[in-house]
Formats: structure tokens, sequence, C-alpha cells
């Protein structure tokens, strides 16, 4: 993988879905997810429904290795419901989708909506085990054959049945959350995994549909003393007693399932004290943290709040050890970005294989790499060579292959040939979910309906 050595040049590679302007509010794009070993690549959408890409095998062996997918499975998910005790429609929209890790030929997946989550099973099924062929009688297709033209006598064979994708639900987990669920992470033990809403985080085996058990209520008993909300949780990626979860506060919080079976009280809490000098209006809204990731080597975790993306080390919690500004000239935006509700726009962020370079989105259809290391003192890490602003364009289909022209916003009147003004960005072209490949230089983007594939130079 690039990044330890050798600069990352990206070039477009593919772009999933129709380019057309007009596109239906189910076809949004609203989370995407590579598997262990990013030979499967999976997006859900708004209308709740899950699309599975495959590894082309032909990419992956010529020289220099292509990041190219084909797609490999397509079912509906989730459907909309009506809760009738609350007058409420549930959403068929998928929130999150997590892979398991591969034991057999088949693959695994957690899908889930706001109320309800489901197990997938997705392998290669025979229509019929066996296919017989060469009847005397009649054809294949089942046509009787004319007496009269058959002049030799067939020996009828059998052959295997062509194979087919089938996903079937093997589990349905519901009733279990009274608000909308957030977050679904699978423990390394491959056994339970957890999901969150926004106030409760409940723990399930994955055998078990009808019980689960609540590890974290930040409920009050007088709702109109709430004061923050569970935004996104994760298990840590090697100790199975271990889970983060980030709050609308700005807060992480570690917690240790071998210290109570309520965990009710965290092992640490991870805050950054706030500059009293900075604060406004909209303070509260842009510190809320939107995703929160744990390293591949389980050291580190990364936050993303409104502006930007913070690391910190699980060693230490009274200051993130890097901190990225992600569009800090949105700042002076933050009064007319409350008024379109931008301001509350949920943004994703993901680790590269290599844990070497983070990944997260922005507006204008703009996305932001940031390659780690030289953040003296654990400060704000100023622009380098290695951080980028890339762009996820339709255009870019017209020139496959061809590396990425890197994006500039200008932050002053003063505008350059090649930057683009603050006030030109289109705010609907926003980049909310990204994922990268667990062990090469490939990712994708979701831009609204499509999908797009970014690789290292071929």
């Amino acid at each position: 993988m690039a990044g330890n050595g050798g600069e990352t040049t990206w070039c477009f590679s593919q772009v999933k879905g129709t380019l057309e302007d007009d596109v239906t509010e189910a076809d949004l794009i609203s989370c995407v997810e590579f598997n262990h070993d990013g030979e499967l690549l999976a997006t859900g959408d708004k209308g709740g429904r899950v699309v599975i890409f495959q590894r082309d095998a032909a990419s992956k062996q010529c020289v220099p290795k292509k990041g190219e997918y084909n797609v490999y499975s397509t079912f509906q998910s989730h459907e909309p419901e009506f809760d009738y005790l609350k007058s409420l429609e549930i959403e068929e929209k998928i929130n999150k989708i997590r892979w398991l890790k591969r034991k057999n030929q088949s693959h695994f997946l957690l899908s889930t909506n706001d109320k309800t989550i489901k197990l997938w099973k997705v392998s290669l099924v025979s229509e019929r085990d066996k296919r017989v062929t060469g009847y005397n009688t009649r054809e294949d297709g089942g046509r009787p054959r004319d007496p009269a033209r058959i002049t030799q006598l067939r020996v009828p064979t059998v052959r295997p049945a062509e194979l087919m994708v089938e996903a079937s639900p093997r589990r349905i987990f519901a009733n279990a959350h009274t608000y909308h669920i957030n977050s679904i992470s699978l423990n390394s033990d491959q056994e339970t995994y957890l999901s969150a809403d926004d106030l409760r985080i409940n723990l399930w085996h994955l055998e078990i549909t009808d019980q689960s058990f609540n590890i974290v209520d930040i409920k009050p008993a007088n709702m109109e003393e709430l004061t923050e909300v569970i935004t996104a949780a994760e298990f840590h990626p090697t100790e199975c007693n271990l889970f983060v979860y980030s709050s609308s506060k700005g807060t992480i919080r570690l917690c240790d399932m071998r210290a109570a079976a309520l965990c009710d009280r965290h092992a640490k809490l991870f805050e950054e004290p706030e500059d009293p000098h900075a604060r406004s209006f909209f303070s509260e809204i842009i510190s809320s943290i939107s995703d929160v990731k744990l390293s591949n080597s389980g050291r580190y975790m990364m936050s993303r709040d409104y502006l930007g993306l913070k690391v910190w080390d699980l060693r230490m919690e009274t200051k993130p050890v890097e901190t990225y500004p992600v569009h800090e000239y949105l700042r002076s935006k933050l009064c007319s970005l409350y008024e379109n509700d931008c301001i509350f726009d949920k943004f994703e962020c993901c680790w590269s294989g290599d844990d070497q370079r983070l990944m997260t989105g922005s507006y204008n259809g703009f996305f932001r790499i940031f390659e780690r290391g030289g953040c003296a003192g654990g400060g704000t890490c100023g622009a380098r060579r290695g951080d980028l602003t890339l762009e996820a364009a339709r255009d870019a289909a017209a020139r496959p292959r061809q590396p990425l022209r890197p994006r500039r916003v200008a932050t002053t009147a003063k505008r350059k040939k090649d930057e683009i003004s603050v006030d030109c960005l289109d705010f609907n072209k926003k980049i909310l979910h990204t994922a990268w490949h667990p062990h090469e230089s490939i990712i994708a983007v979701a831009a609204t309906n499509n999908l797009f594939i970014f690789q290292d130079k071929f």
C-alpha cells in the first residue's frame, strides 16, 4: 500500500449509478462498506436496497492491479413500515451495513434501518442441483421433438446447473430500540454486536433475536433534563470487552464491559477543553461528533465533528494528538448553513488499511485525504503535501485512469486561477459516506446516487 514509501496518485476507476440529473430520493446512497478482504463492496440506499459489488477477477490479476468492481447481488433489505402504537412511519433507508468475517463459502452482513436489524446470508446457489440435457423425445426447453426428425438415439447427460447469487435473511433483530438506530458494530469475537440509538446501546448475540442486553442508558428520568444524545458507537477491533461511543456534546467515552453489566460509568472520557474566547451560538452544534472510528491497530481513535477530524491516542484523554481542519473556510458561513440545515449534516470518516491516512467528506463533491504525522505537540496539522482535496465529479468518467486534479477553495477575497470561491460551493453535493479498501489504495465515495471508485495510479 502506498503511503509508507511512495506518494499515492489517485485516479478515477469507475462510477456506478445513473449519471442523469433526474434522481429519485430512494436512489440516494446512505452507507458504503468494504468487507474484510476488500473483495466485496456493499452500498445501502434510502429505498431500503443493498447492492453488493464484487472485485473483478481479471482486474485483480493484471499488472498493475486495477480496482474494478461489478454488480454481484442486489436485494431489498428493508421495507417501509408503520408503527401503529406511536403513529409513526418507519423509513426503509439503510443506515448502516457491517460485514461479518467470512467462515465458509457464504458471506454474511448486518443491515439496519431506524428500528430493525437484519442478518443476511449471501451465497451462490443453483436453481436445481443438476440439469439434464440431450433428451430424445423433447428439446432441452421442454418442447416435443418431431418423431420424423429423430434419426439417432441420444444418451441424456447430467450437467451441473448454473449458479446464481441468493440473499436470504437469516435473523431479524427487532423491537429493541425506541429511538432511531445510528450505529451497529460487530465485536472482535464475531459472536456479538452492539446497536446504538440516541439514548441507549444494546448488546446482541448473533444467534438470539428475541433478547438483547442494555449496556448504556443515558435517558434521564425527566426528558426535559436531557442534555446530550449518543451519535455513534463502535467496538474495539481486538479487545472484545471495550467499546466507545460519542455524544452530541463532543465527548467520547470508552467503556469496559468487564466493570459492570450496565456501563453507566465510563473507563475513560475523551474531551478537548473548549476555548471560551471562541464560543458562539453555533459552538455546541459544530462540536457534536458525527462519527467515531477506531484504528485497525486499536491504538488510535478518529472522531469527526462538523468542521474537522481529530485523532486520539487511547492512552491520552486530555486532548487529541492530531487535528485536521476539513473545511475551516465554512466557519464564516455557519449562519447560512444553520438556515439551510446543512450544519446538521452527519459526515463519516474512515482509516486506510495501514492507519497512515484518513478520509472524510465535504461539500461541492469534495472529499479530503490526510497523510498522518508531523503534528508537533498534538496541535492542528497544517497543509502538507500528502493532504488532498479531491472531487467526485461526473466528468471524471470522461477521463478514465487520469490522475485526479487537487481542488482548492479560496479563503480570501483574492481568488487564484485554480481556486473555487466559498460562495460558489454547491451544498447539495455533499460527500457523507466513504470507505477505504482494507489492504490496497482503493477508495469508494458515495455522491448522491453515484458510487465513485478511485485507486492508486495504474
